[in-house]
């Protein structure tokens, strides 16, 4: 059988800038089942829970880290009305969500119960203001209720509501998607009240406000150099005095052509390379914001912030379409993991990202059955259980020599090996991907620069790119160990690693602390 062979040249001891954790972050939105459902079962509810909270999706989520957790959008961000969602629940105003389904939401899960949730995660909250039907004062108001420790109005107001202590809100969102479900509105129009709601959104008493601006869609470069260029000096060269502190992008993976989505499991292989190239295409995306912003912020004091990514998939037959449920196979795993190695690389700008969405919608970590009350974990959950060591580690230049890991997609050329590396606490972690569904792939790992004490690999992979959990056989595709090739090079240490098709491989390695050989 035809292999391809790649030799990955990495400096050990020439670090790059920090992987933020937060590249890490989830997203849950009103949206089907991720609230009502997914994380939240009530008090009353068979399933196991603490103060109505599931408690089995808690846990899983915990063993990948979680740093912080997007809420309530999204599109209902820019519907929602915080103090609906606020006192006792039964007498709590119902609404309409009119974006998701069209259903009636009765706003049990709320403030409170949302912040709840971040607290049993040990998540840092991502709270996402209404711009689109609110106004300035509600969302002013809303970071009073949440962060101020005195007698201020918004906080005897929390107080009678059962919470005496102010909460930390890190992350606050000004409004969602503005272009769009956000209010349809010109890039002009919105940057101005960005700067408006962002000027009311005090930070109270030692709680300080990372203010992020609702930024633009896919490519429109447009729209992040229209923002860059409302909080610089004027055109003065001085670089950015802003009211906020980033702002953000969403990039859907969809095969192309992206004016249609296919079924989530039963694709062709067309469409799975048409998946790989539109994958790797979001680093392209990251990139070019990035260049933008740096004509403007030279320095990179505005953070860029991917909030919504991830792929995009017909429904599940049976399901309501409103609700966006999808299964979820090795194939978008390996997007995830190809997005993680272009954060990785971006890790100067970027400083946080939000995989849509947690449980039950669009690539989900976890999904859970209504009927049976059971919950599997998906592909995608392990990629990102197999990454937690990259959190708040010092980036890795990987170095990747090849003549054949490449495919031809269309007009498009895929690289066929994905690979990204890092490095904290005496520990390095390198992960490889191989998109090619059908060619075994070689890597030779040239590890400079420090000793290597010891290696070992985990591999994710399936008997297809099909391959997938299911409530009957929530195994299916799991972490294993997998076996590596270990040695000495002319330079150091050199680790052979075997990657199937359609899989996903990380290499922890305990390094020495000199350079030399194994």
């Amino acid at each position: 059988m035809t292999t391809t062979h790649t030799r990955a040249v990495i400096d050990l001891d020439v670090t790059g800038p920090t992987i933020s954790r937060h590249l890490y972050g989830h997203f849950a939105e009103h949206l089907g089942r991720c609230i009502y459902g997914g994380f939240w079962v009530g008090e009353d509810s068979e399933v196991p829970n603490v103060r109505g909270i599931r408690l089995d999706i808690v846990e899983a989520l915990k063993q990948i880290r979680i740093p912080n957790l997007r809420w309530p959008g999204g599109c209902f961000a820019d519907e929602y009305h915080w103090r609906d969602g606020i006192g006792p629940r039964g007498e709590r105003p119902r609404m309409v969500n009119s974006h998701w389904g069209d259903v009636v939401e009765d706003n049990s899960f709320g403030t409170h119960e949302f912040l709840d949730l971040c607290d049993l995660l040990g998540a840092a909250p991502y709270v996402n203001g209404n711009v689109g039907s609110g106004t300035v004062r509600e969302m002013s108001e809303w970071v009073e209720y949440l962060t101020r420790d005195d007698d201020s109005p918004m906080a005897s107001l929390r107080r009678s509501h059962g919470r005496d202590e102010a909460w930390r809100i890190p992350f606050w969102g000004i409004g969602n998607e503005a272009w769009g479900c956000g209010g349809r509105m010109r890039d002009e129009h919105y940057a101005d009240l960005a700067r408006q709601y962002a000027t009311y959104l005090r930070d109270h008493g030692d709680n300080k406000l990372y203010r992020i601006a609702a930024g633009a869609r896919d490519d429109d470069y447009s729209w992040t150099e229209t923002l860059m260029k409302s909080i610089s000096c004027n055109g003065c060269g001085d670089g950015p005095n802003s009211p906020y502190q980033a702002i953000s992008f969403h990039f859907y993976t969809i095969p192309v052509p992206r004016d249609s989505v296919g079924s989530a499991v039963d694709f062709t292989l067309d469409e799975y390379y048409s998946t790989m190239v539109e994958a790797q295409r979001a680093e392209e995306i990251i990139r070019r914001h990035s260049a933008v912003m740096d004509v403007y912020d030279p320095a990179k004091t505005i953070g860029l912030v991917f909030d919504e990514w991830g792929t995009w998939h017909g429904t599940e037959e049976g399901t309501n379409p409103g609700f966006l449920y999808q299964q979820n196979t090795m194939r978008d795993a390996l997007v995830a993991s190809v997005h993680f190695d272009g954060f990785h690389a971006n890790a100067e700008r970027l400083v946080m990202a939000n995989i849509a969405q947690t449980v039950n919608v669009l690539q989900a970590m976890v999904l859970t059955d209504p009927e049976t009350n059971s919950m599997i974990l998906t592909p995608t959950y392990h990629v990102f259980a197999m990454n937690v060591a990259h959190h708040d580690a010092a980036s890795l230049r990987v170095h990747l020599e090849s003549d054949t890991a490449r495919r031809i997609v269309g007009d498009k050329e895929l690289r066929t090996i994905s690979a990204s590396a890092s490095t904290k606490d005496g520990k390095a972690l390198v992960s490889l991907s191989n998109l090619d569904a059908v060619t075994p792939a070689t890597v030779e790992l040239d590890l400079r620069g420090r000793k290597v004490a010891s290696a070992e690999a985990s591999i994710l992979t399936g008997d297809s790119p099909h391959a997938r959990n299911t409530f009957e056989q929530p195994e299916a595709v799991a972490v294993r160990k997998h076996v590596l090739e270990v040695g000495t090079s002319d330079f150091g240490t050199r680790v052979v690693v075997k990657v199937p098709p359609h899989s996903y491989v990380t290499v922890s390695l305990t390094l020495g602390d000199h350079s030399g050989s194994w």
